[in-house]
């Protein structure tokens, strides 16, 4: 399902169909290193995830992780969109990009569609972030689209740490 465009991507709704591409970001080592290994190895594991991850996650609430693709080719680029995790109070924004697409303004472009996106259209008046305090790139991209550093929280009993921040919608 056809979320938004952008100037040069459209964001889509993930299915079964981007299983492939799906197993190849969520393998890929930064992702593994800053979002975590999410165990997925092989494409059948990667549909499986996508049904009962984003794809439920969109029937449920309206709104999931988005694929993000160059609107000119349909090229799938990574991810970002929208989270409700259960360890948090409230919805989150999330992005993944494969690395041959990163610092090509991909991540700002969606991200910032996604915020207008969570307060237009779904009627969000915050959201939060999260990422690994060693990530650098996320974090600057946080703090450009005008994220707040709130504290460090602990997700996951095993969590060292993450950075949580929060942005008033809009701006």
């Amino acid at each position: 399902m056809h979320i938004l465009d952008t100037q040069r991507l459209r964001l889509r709704t993930i299915d079964a169909g981007d299983a492939v591409f799906y197993l190849g970001l969520v393998n890929d080592p930064g992702f593994i290193e800053f979002i975590g290994d999410r165990k997925i190895r092989t494409v059948e594991a990667a549909r499986e995830a996508i049904v009962t991850g984003p794809a439920a996650m969109q029937a449920a609430r309206g709104h999931s992780i988005y694929l993000v693709e160059l609107k000119e080719t349909g090229e799938p680029l990574g991810m970002c969109g929208l989270i409700k995790r259960d360890t948090l109070d409230e919805v989150d924004i999330g992005y993944a990009f494969m690395p041959e697409h990163c610092g090509k303004g991909y991540a700002c472009e969606s991200a910032r569609a996604v915020l207008e996106h969570a307060h237009r259209d779904l009627g969000l008046a915050r959201l939060l972030a999260i990422t690994s305090p060693g990530n650098a790139p996320s974090i600057g991209l946080l703090l450009k689209l005008g994220f707040q550093f709130d504290k460090v929280v602990h997700l996951t009993p095993e969590d060292t740490g993450t950075n949580l921040y929060y942005r008033q919608l809009p701006d």
